[in-house]
Parts: structure tokens; sequence; C-alpha cells
């Protein structure tokens, strides 16, 4: 397999500027792994995956998400189907790599704050979304050694409910695109709480995240035509 597809949830209401983005980040992987084909596709756009799979009997799937769920497990693999693309294989989430973790880790120092909120979107619906949250957050209070909780969008601990931070805290996005929930929710959910610290940008917009998805796509295909080690 010499192509990818970086897959990512979109902005159902407004899909052309994420799938823009998304197709920005491809680029910048692609140039780190001339061997290898680079696509991009939301699933805010029906026909997406099926166009940047079409014609190529394998390949390797990421989805920019930083949890598993219903988009990962059924989602993703039921449009594949639709579009006869049984070759494909779908790696793990991008936010359980455990160099996602690391990064959130270098942010934080980073950062210089002397506590940090960690901002995730949560699920309702799974446990697994927080779960995840909350391991990054013990990581970087364990790592970095800078006090961190996790506070979410769709469940509790809500976002607008954390209170009793000071001026020297910074909040950590740990989301993997820009979209509505990090323009617009979760600032609007930190006035309501009263955060008084910075907001960080989100963590999937870190300018190291290309070449960290180039190095997960590496791992999985280091004998294909010009991936090396070195990029």
């Amino acid at each position: 397999m010499t192509v990818a597809v970086i897959v990512a949830h979109g902005q159902p209401s407004d899909p052309l500027p994420a799938a823009a983005e998304l197709a920005a980040l491809a680029g910048k992987v692609a140039a780190l792994l001339p061997g290898l084909q680079v696509g991009a596709a939301t699933l805010a756009e029906p026909e997406a995956l099926a166009r940047a799979v079409a014609g190529k009997p394998s390949g390797l799937i990421l989805p920019l998400f930083m949890a598993a769920g219903w988009f990962t497990r059924s989602a993703i693999p039921a449009r594949l189907a639709e579009a006869g693309a049984a070759g494909w294989q779908v790696m793990q989430p991008f936010g359980l790599a455990s160099e996602v973790g690391a990064l959130a880790v270098a942010l934080a120092r980073e950062s210089g704050g002397g506590e940090v909120l960690l901002a995730a979107h949560g699920s309702f619906k799974s446990a697994e979304p927080a779960r995840v949250a909350r391991g990054v957050a013990a990581r970087i209070a364990a790592e970095a050694g800078i006090p961190c909780s996790a506070a979410f969008i769709d469940q509790s601990p809500r976002l607008s409910e954390a209170t009793g931070f000071g001026r020297a805290a910074i909040c950590l996005p740990f989301f993997a695109m820009a979209g509505g929930h990090v323009t617009t929710d979760l600032p609007a959910a930190l006035a309501e709480a009263g955060f008084p610290g910075r907001i960080l940008p989100a963590l999937g917009t870190d300018p190291r995240v290309p070449g960290l998805i180039a190095g997960l796509l590496r791992d999985i295909l280091p004998a294909a035509p010009g991936i090396g080690k070195d990029f």
C-alpha cells in the first residue's frame, strides 16, 4: 500500500473550509513522504471518501479523531464498504497515538502555564472520549509537572462549569481541527465559567502535526518506496 487518506468529521453546516484545511494538512504530510500518495476526505461531504479511494484497491485510512467511537468504528467502514474499498485498512484514531499525548505534554510545558485545563469534546453516549482525554491530562500532570484536569463540551464536567482557575492557567483544546467547537463553543463555555487564563490553539493545528502523522504512516509502511525514517 502506497496510498493513505486522512479522514476527519468536518463541518456539516459549512463543509468546504474544513475540507480545505484537511487537504492542506494532507499536502504537508505528503511533502514529508514522497513515496506515499496522501489524500483527504471529511465525512461531512457524503461522497468525499468514495472519491478519495476510487480506483485504488488498497491503502490506509487515518481517522483524524481524538478517540474511537461511532464515526471510526462504524461510519468510516460503512463508507468504505459502500465505495467497494474492501482492501483499505483503518488505523487507530489520531488521538490514541502516544505521540499525540507527548505533543500535549510539550504544548503544556511550552505554554508557561501554572495549571492546564484540557478541553475536549466528550460524549453522552460513550465513555471512551473522556477516558482518552483524562489519560492525556494525567500524562501532562505526571510528565510536565503541571496540574491538569479535563472538562468537556458534551458531558460532565462541562467547560462552562470549569471554575477555580487563576490567571496563570491555560486551556489546551484537545481537538484535531479548529472547527466550530474550538472557535465558538469552547470560548463561549469558558466565558460562562469565568475562566481567566489563555486559550491555546487546538492541538491538531500545531505545526508539528504533519511530521507526527508522517511518522505514524511511516511506521506502518516502512518499505514503501521513498518512505524513510528521516523527514
